[in-house]
């Protein structure tokens, strides 16, 4: 039985990296029929988004009054 669970283990394994494969290749497809407009814009969202967050600063005030 140990060696049975193993094995569908490792079947699991290999159909997930599979999927995962086709997955990626179908985003690179996406991604590469983009215009180079479309990804301009895309990073300039991502770059300003990252400017945001850098700045943030958390603080913490305590619910309870005392």
């Amino acid at each position: 039985m140990f060696i049975d669970d193993i094995l569908f283990k490792f079947d699991n394994m290999e159909k997930a990296k599979q999927v995962f494969n086709e997955a990626e290749i179908e985003l690179l497809k996406e991604g590469l029929k983009r215009t180079y407009k479309e990804r301009f814009q895309m990073t300039t969202r991502l770059y300003k988004i990252q400017q945001t967050l850098s700045k943030a600063s958390i603080s913490h005030k305590s619910f309870i009054n005392k």
